[in-house]
């Protein structure tokens, strides 16, 4: 199964993500985790996108979707399944990827689109922390760490990353209207949306998100 992930900052996709790896026995794609490692190999999309990074640069549409594409085309396990995790993010993203699945005769099969109001967001994002050693993530509220501002698994510091204000995830809820709104509105007219209502405790989206798709 083929599975596009839509949803607001502080959604939970990343949660969701990984409930669904495990229980579909998917591969998780994430641009963030492709950034980061084809950074730390110094490969030479690596190394083209630390250009954009290191300058405070947003990395082009076209060189994320020549990441994905490498990552799609490269890991076997693809051609088995995957959760497409923060990409597409603009309507020429969904366009592309459809695109380089078309040639890998592998087409999306379902895009689920997490829905949550911006009370949820806020509380969500503001109170969430983040180990500076291995990137577990941990909340204030939801899932603190078992010693205040320690990392359970690696002992590393928690920090609050300084766009998790009210401010900045007001600016970034607004942005993500405007650009996701398009591919909502793409994978619809093309009989691939679900829609779940990510207010609700991270078990009982997992629940209604398998549920959705099996049924």
């Amino acid at each position: 199964m083929k599975i596009v992930l839509l949803g607001p900052p502080g959604a939970g996709k990343g949660t969701l993500a990984t409930a669904l790896k495990e229980s579909l026995g998917l591969l998780h794609i994430s641009t963030g985790d492709i950034l980061r490692v084809e950074m730390k190999n110094n490969t030479p999309l690596g190394q083209e996108a630390k250009r954009y990074v290191e300058s405070g640069g947003l990395v082009p549409d076209e060189l994320v979707t020549r990441l994905i594409k490498n990552k799609l085309e490269s890991d076997p396990k693809a051609k088995k399944g995957f959760l497409m995790d923060g990409f597409p993010r603009t309507l020429k993203q969904a366009q592309d990827l459809d695109k380089i699945l078309e040639e890998l005769k592998t087409p999306v099969d379902w895009t689920l689109c997490l829905e949550a109001s911006m009370s949820v967001v806020l509380q969500r994002l503001t109170g969430r922390r983040v180990c500076k050693n291995c990137g577990a993530l941990y909340h204030i509220k939801n899932m603190p760490s078992q010693k205040e501002g320690i990392c359970d698994k690696c002992g590393g510091n928690l920090y609050q990353r300084t766009d998790d204000n009210e401010a900045t995830i007001t600016n970034r809820m607004k942005v993500y209207v405007e650009s996701t709104e398009p591919i909502i509105e793409y994978y619809k007219s093309q009989g691939k949306l679900k829609i779940l209502n990510a207010d609700q405790e991270a078990q009982a989206v997992k629940e209604i998100a398998l549920k959705s798709l099996n049924g």
